[in-house]
């Protein structure tokens, strides 16, 4: 017996059962859908989860809940065990910090399990669950300030958060990679330039919502984590209600994979089960690419600021060298410096655009090529323009660091896609995430046990910058090996028709009666305008508020 739902037919004798609304099936694209509605579920649910950039805002509110009054004379320098359920002393910020490690790490653990799931259950219910836990784990982890209780804090935005940071993260690059199968870089780029600049949203609305509840922007903390969590919520809800997936063979109108050699000499017509790609040589290669650029580029973005300042002191506004300065005067070093780090901001999130969609005219090999030549070149100019005082070139250097370390994350998926197929590249970019988890963790330790080690030896901090400058210069010199090692996989890895046959099957497109040809043909049309200005306005807001910051440094 047939069942019939929306404008496809499911043949009982396949799928067994009519499926449920959030199934995968639910989600095949009629013939009026417009693939270009794709992006705007993307950026939907990555401007959401790309807020776990911008919590630092909360850092300092968050270990100054208690008024220093009412601070118990015991408390001095509690250790993490008593802070992790007291109530009567503030954090220390080292301790609330730990809830960004946390969700980094659970993010790639997350992904790494769960992407296979993704490729079978779909978009719209994995969108829904990544919804539901970084909402639901904003809004646990405010309850966790309100009652002061860290433990709550870590397993609200840090467990339950990096779930729904994994699982939001890989859930529209597998999908936009099947829908753009000419454009795989752009697509990628298009999303992830969500997640670069999510906090360039939702940071500024943070400081503005704690300022909202609270004249002194502490108190106002737990209610802000909560407000936002519940638009968190719907935003990603939405996001997770738009997506749908192409019928097995569909291709954009006129498109015909290219068989020419040069820049997509890499790309492959099969495709490799997760089960065999993650032992190859290739993965790990890749996995070596992503976390020697992700650990080069942490390096500068935890140093930038405090660089600037220790480098060019007063130079930045204009002050000559020695002396000592005002309090005026610190306050606009500081200022200016923060100035960067909206620059940052903002090269992070474009960058990821720019080059993932170049990526697609020279290739992805030849991208990361790109980023180790230049970015070792750039690195190890960067202490000259130090002590030349050079201060605009040694900002327009970090400007084009941040845009490869935003590009290397966009590029990254479409690079596996080139390699290992796009069947099950969602499964494969989840594993392969867990070189970001293992470089946000080992990164900063070993910055900071450089930086630890030479201030130790005595050496002046405005000299320290430097030999990290080089180590990480060295760093992008063996991703750069890496990368010129990285060949297509042989062909005997890919899987037979049967074993496709199967994958699909898994997916339940073989009961569902949707013409491939005919699949996605529709208009753009007033849906297509709406959906862009929903997602372009926060984002371009945003980007006005970045560059504004940034004005500082000019």
């Amino acid at each position: 017996m047939d069942g019939v739902t929306g404008d496809r037919v499911y043949d009982g004798e396949v799928s067994g059962s009519k499926p449920g609304f959030f199934d995968r099936e639910n989600t095949i694209a009629g013939p009026n859908f417009n693939r270009w509605l794709v992006p705007t579920a993307a950026l939907a649910i990555h401007l959401c989860i790309g807020m776990a950039y911008g919590f630092s805002v909360f850092w300092l509110p968050m270990a100054n809940l208690i008024p220093a009054s009412e601070v118990a004379a015991s408390c001095g320098d509690i250790g993490l065990l008593q802070a992790l359920t007291t109530t009567s002393c503030n954090w220390a910020v080292s301790h609330v910090t730990y809830t960004f490690g946390i969700f980094i790490a659970v993010l790639g653990i997350s992904a790494a399990l769960w992407g296979s799931w993704l490729e079978h259950a779909g978009p719209r219910k994995a969108g829904a669950i990544a919804a539901l836990c970084w909402g639901g784990g904003m809004v646990v982890g405010g309850l966790g300030v309100m009652t002061h209780q860290l433990w709550l804090l870590y397993l609200g935005a840090g467990v339950l958060g990096g779930i729904g940071q994994g699982l939001g993260y890989i859930t529209p690059v597998s999908t936009l990679i099947k829908w753009f199968p000419d454009r795989r870089g752009m697509a990628t780029g298009f999303a992830i330039m969500g997640y670069g600049g999510g906090a360039m949203v939702g940071a500024p609305l943070a400081v503005w919502l704690m300022g909202s509840y609270s004249a002194d922007g502490g108190k106002g903390v737990a209610a802000t984590l909560i407000t936002m969590g519940v638009i968190y919520f719907f935003v990603m809800m939405a996001g997770a209600l738009g997506f749908r997936v192409p019928p097995n063979g569909w291709k954009p109108e006129g498109w015909q994979p290219s068989g020419s050699p040069s820049a997509n000499s890499m790309i492959t017509h099969g495709h490799v089960h997760l089960n065999k790609a993650w032992k190859t040589r290739q993965f790990w290669l890749i996995w070596g690419v992503l976390f020697l650029n992700v650990t080069a580029g942490i390096a500068v973005i935890s140093m930038a600021s405090p660089m600037l300042q220790d480098v060019f002191g007063g130079a930045l506004v204009g002050l000559e060298e020695g002396g000592s300065l005002t309090a005026a005067q610190k306050a606009a070093v500081v200022a200016a410096a923060a100035g960067l780090v909206g620059l940052i901001s903002l090269f992070n999130s474009v960058g990821r655009l720019f080059w993932a969609s170049l990526s697609d005219k020279i290739g992805r090999k030849n991208t990361y090529f790109t980023f180790f030549v230049l970015g070792i070149i750039v690195y190890c100019l960067l202490p000259t323009w130090g002590h030349m005082g050079m201060a605009g070139m040694f900002v327009i250097s970090i400007c084009v660091i941040l845009s490869m370390y935003g590009g290397g994350f966009a590029t990254v998926p479409a690079y596996l896609a080139d390699i290992f197929g796009t069947q099950m590249v969602g499964a494969i970019h989840g594993r392969l995430l867990t070189a970001w988890t293992a470089a946000g963790l080992v990164g900063p330790v070993i910055i900071a046990l450089i930086r630890e080690a030479q201030l130790d030896a005595g050496i002046d901090p405005a000299l320290v910058y430097d030999r990290t400058l080089y180590i990480m210069a060295g760093l992008l010199f063996l991703g750069l090996i890496c990368n010129s090692l990285i060949k297509p996989v042989d062909h005997s890895l890919h899987m037979t028709e049967e074993e496709l046959a199967y994958e699909r099957a898994l997916q339940h497109d073989t009961g569902v009666a949707v013409d491939a040809q005919k699949a996605a043909r529709g208009a753009f049309g007033m849906t297509g305008v709406l959906a862009w200005l929903a997602v372009g306005v926060p984002f371009l807001i945003g980007l006005y508020i970045a560059i504004a910051k940034a004005a500082a440094l000019f």
